[in-house]
């Protein structure tokens, strides 16, 4: 074994290169876990804008083929899903769903249930609108069309409930348990974002904004991973190189010019290890 060999194996049983590598393989572990979690997160974004973009654009299907009546909880592969679905606006059950984005403004969605012909009813965010002048004020809101009315829209989840203690006919979030127990109306397991009303007219009836489209962007969690997982080898390369600096001043200090041996230089932590 030669003398370079022989003093990193010297050095490498000691207690503070042991914790060192110790640190460092808990620094990989932490690398790992933290690359695979923004890898995840990564896959659920790609698999939601793959799942938008089938949706968003296809012909609408009737709300029935998506969601019957009667069914359970609503199917995650279908959400964003095109649908059309023929009604009457229960309009004293208005919800105003408080505090919702819509270029960097915050306002309410407009939120009616629409009555189906088996009794059921279907809730339809209508769109938004931004605050009033004070918080104690609702803001205008143009009136769902009364009578027999087609809605063309996309399916969504209900939200989790928040739980605050709001005034009536407002809601935290779009929550369809809260919304079918301020309504008194038998909820389907989804709402459905409006894309166009059809009363018969021949014109559109007036309503909110309309809500922007749904951002299919995947963000930044690949490349978040990477860097993990790139870095995850850090803490070994510091310690090697930190390791190979120590063994080379070491065998540079024992062998002095033309040979002649010199003392080593004792360090503080070589004190400490003896």
């Amino acid at each position: 074994m030669t003398t370079v060999w022989r003093a990193y194996l010297t050095r490498i049983g000691r207690p503070r290169w042991l914790g060192a590598a110790a640190a460092a393989l808990a620094f990989f572990a932490l690398c790992l876990f933290l690359g695979q979690w923004q890898f995840g997160r990564h896959q659920e974004r790609a698999a939601s804008a793959e799942r938008i973009e089938r949706h968003y654009a296809a012909a609408p299907v009737a709300l029935e083929e998506v969601l019957p009546p009667g069914a359970g909880e609503f199917p995650q592969d279908s959400e964003w899903t095109r649908v059309r679905v023929t009604g009457s606006y229960a309009q004293d059950g208005q919800l105003m769903a408080r505090n919702r984005p819509q270029n960097v403004v915050y306002g309410y969605e407009v939120l009616v249930p629409l009555r189906l012909a088996d009794g059921s009813a279907i809730l339809v965010d209508r769109g938004w609108v931004p605050n009033a002048g004070r918080a104690d004020i609702l803001p205008q809101v143009p009136p769902a069309p009364a009578g027999q009315v087609t809605v063309t829209g996309w399916l969504r989840p209900g939200e989790p409930a928040l739980g605050d203690q709001l005034p009536p006919g407002h809601l935290a979030s779009i929550s369809l348990t809260q919304a079918s127990q301020l309504t008194g109306l038998r909820l389907r397991p989804a709402y459905v974002v409006l894309d166009a009303e059809d009363d018969g007219s021949g014109t559109a009836p007036a309503r909110p904004q309309r809500l922007l489209p749904p951002d299919t962007g995947t963000g930044s969690h690949l490349a978040y991973s990477l860097q993990w997982w790139g870095a995850s080898v850090t803490g070994f390369v510091i310690v090697a190189v930190y390791l190979r600096r120590e063994v080379r001043d070491d065998l540079a200090s024992s062998s002095g010019a033309g040979g002649a041996a010199r003392p080593a230089r004792v360090r503080i932590w070589d004190e400490e290890d003896a």
